[in-house]
């Protein structure tokens, strides 16, 4: 029973969206089970996945909020 965690940040990928979207979830967990199932034989019915959104003031990156390093990168 494998039980699969994605992290990602909370903002939208769309314009007028905050979040990542319940379609998009939907397809994360559709190919996470998938991938399992075709790599390591894994039953789609059997794995469990958690996708945790974090606001973007709890993430960092190279040592900076995500915002900053974004911003950094950007200007290289």
């Amino acid at each position: 029973m494998p039980i699969v965690t994605i992290q990602v940040t909370r903002e939208g990928t769309q314009p007028g969206t905050d979040s990542v979207t319940a379609d998009e979830k939907a397809q994360l967990i559709k190919g996470v089970s998938h991938l399992l199932r075709d790599v390591l034989n894994k039953p789609v019915e059997a794995t469990f996945v958690v996708i945790e959104e974090v606001e973007k003031e709890n993430w960092g990156w190279g040592g900076l909020p995500v915002d900053e390093y974004r911003k950094q990168r950007a200007l290289k």
